[in-house]
């Protein structure tokens, strides 16, 4: 099953650049106001790898994969990013506070390396869809880098026999605070013995994606490529892109905290709000509710809703509606979808209101066209005050790790921004270089 590995990762020196100037959000979580403020941190900020700027004159010779590969060696070069001496394990801790409430919680897991396993073979299962452009992107920057700079988020299932494994008293390698207030703590594990009781520990596991579904298909493009060209002598399994770096969580810890992804559609050619309710009415039962409501309200109705079932809030620049109940009869929607997945929020939403209700088809919203995706509701409302070609505003609950877990596990994949794991693994804590 799941074959973890040490590795003797690079790490920013901290007697040469703080790794809080240094280290990033994910590049898909990087704004251009992020950006912007990553590349006035420090030189030797990753972002200048990983999300670099494009200039005027790119060219083939010239661009941001390769300026990547160039700055990566001189950092390697010059010391910014030392490799550790000995292979280890990397314990990782992520203190924080559940947004929205006053809540705080500790998610701890593991950094490691991990066996790049086709999905037929049983051992590493998505949950997400995937698209092409954002994997071409990343397959150019591992080729150019030949490096591995941010971990795929992988959860495993067990009673809490790795977390006792690794926990631990002693003040930690690196201690830094996001941008979101989060406490991100990482201590490096050398011990053999702890290590191959690890390793032990896991090698039983199935492994879900929870976040990295684009980077762990690159990766696994990559190996595929490396096999083809590697000469007929060499041993794939010893190749050092069979393996990608990941952070394991367990599965049932009670601070996997999974966040709604809220849709806002915009630039309809035609948006009636009474043709929408009308039509919606066919399918689910609504009410309408105040349209001045704000975010706190929006949340709470929408957790009282969906105590019974799927729950979806509707909210336009005049009017607001609480849709529940669907039309369990409404089946001509869901061709070659499980129950399972009929049951999730996000299905009835992008198959019954985004596809048929308003018309969108499933490739204009897998390129984005008329739909973008934001995490806090406060946020998605006031697209709908600053924003005018904003349409309709959709708010949703986030779903539930045991729908991840069971649509995974089952061989199928829900639509694009299903699910938002807070908070995120941040970029540069550890390096995997190939070579």
């Amino acid at each position: 099953m799941a074959d973890i590995h040490p590795f003797r990762a690079f790490r920013y020196d901290p007697q040469q650049i703080s790794p809080a100037l240094a280290v990033t959000q994910p590049y898909d979580k990087i704004t251009p106001a992020l950006q912007e403020r990553y590349y006035a941190a420090s030189p030797y900020n990753l972002v200048r790898i990983i999300l670099g700027r494009h200039e005027p004159n790119d060219n083939p010779e010239n661009n941001v994969y390769s300026r990547a590969a160039t700055s990566f060696r001189d950092w390697r070069r010059q010391g910014i990013l030392r490799q550790d001496s000995r292979p280890s394990l990397y314990s990782y801790s992520q203190r924080f506070t559940l947004p929205g409430s006053d809540q705080e919680l500790e998610r701890r897991g593991f950094i490691a390396l991990g066996r790049i396993e086709d999905y037929s073979s049983g051992v590493v299962f998505r949950h997400e869809q995937t698209l092409a452009k954002p994997k071409a992107d990343r397959l150019d920057l591992l080729r150019a880098t030949r490096a591995h700079f941010g971990q795929i988020f992988m959860l495993y299932e067990d009673s809490g026999q790795i977390e006792s494994l690794l926990a631990t008293t002693a003040a930690p390698d690196i201690a830094v605070t996001d941008e979101y207030g989060v406490l991100h703590r990482v201590w490096r594990i050398s011990d053999p013995r702890l290590i191959d009781s690890v390793r032990a520990a896991m090698a039983d596991k199935k492994l879900i994606i929870a976040d990295g579904h684009h980077r762990y298909e690159t990766a696994l493009n990559y190996r595929n490529q490396c096999r083809e060209k590697a000469r007929p002598t060499a041993t794939p399994t010893t190749s050092p892109s069979e393996y990608v770096m990941m952070t394991f969580v367990n599965l049932n810890s009670p601070a996997l905290v999974i966040l709604p992804t809220h849709r806002v559609v915009h630039s309809l050619p035609a948006f009636n709000e009474e043709a929408f309710r009308d039509s919606a009415r066919k399918f689910f039962d609504i009410e309408e509710v105040d349209s001045s409501l704000d975010a706190r309200h929006a949340t709470a109705m929408l957790h009282q809703c969906g105590r019974a079932g799927t729950a979806l809030l509707a909210v336009t620049p005049n009017r607001a509606f609480l849709l529940h109940h669907p039309d369990p009869n409404a089946d001509q929607f869901f061709t070659g979808l499980s129950m399972r997945q009929q049951a999730l929020d996000v299905v009835q939403l992008h198959k019954v209101l985004l596809e048929n209700v308003l018309g969108l088809t499933a490739e204009s919203v897998r390129n984005q066209q008329n739909i973008s995706y934001v995490r806090d509701a406060a946020e998605a409302l006031s697209h709908l005050e600053n924003n005018p070609r904003a349409d309709i505003v959709f708010l949703m609950n986030p779903c539930r790790i045991q729908q991840v877990r069971d649509i995974a596990f089952g061989g199928e994949v829900m639509p694009q921004k299903s699910t938002d794991f807070y908070p995120k693994l941040l970029s540069g804590l550890t390096v995997y270089a190939l070579d």
